[in-house]
């Protein structure tokens, strides 16, 4: 038989230093997108203040852009939370190798990625294996 003991305890609330400006931040519409790298096989995930933002970043690098809707930092920060917790890591910049599994996950979670880029790859994918 199994030895358990129950361990009785009152969980705490721990204060911390609470920024209005930061918070109300978070909460800003824009828009929450996914750029492409060719070069390197890789997906970018970000959010902008507006379209100007967002053609700068693109026209500064080499990138594709996939999709985009509007969203806010918080919607990045959530799913930036979620991945790790699948194990999946990024680079610098919010830079994912790409992978399916990234791809279905992305998918699953709402993010903006081009429905016609994912098909195109499952195709060749299967197209591959047939």
């Amino acid at each position: 038989m199994n030895n358990r003991k129950i361990i009785k305890g009152y969980k705490t609330l721990i204060s911390s230093s609470f920024n209005a400006a930061n918070s109300t931040d978070k909460f800003k519409d824009g828009i929450i997108y996914t750029l492409y790298s060719d070069e390197f096989n890789s997906l970018k995930v970000g959010f902008a203040e507006n379209d100007k933002v967002l053609e700068k970043k693109i026209s500064s690098e080499a990138l594709i852009l996939l999709d985009m809707k509007k969203g806010n930092k918080k919607d990045l920060f959530l799913l930036i939370t979620t991945l790790n917790e699948l194990g999946i890591k990024y680079s610098d910049n919010l830079f994912f190798k790409y992978s399916s599994p990234l791809m279905r996950h992305l998918s699953t979670l709402g993010w903006p990625i081009g429905r016609s880029f994912y098909k195109q790859r499952k195709i060749k994918k299967e197209l591959l294996f047939a």
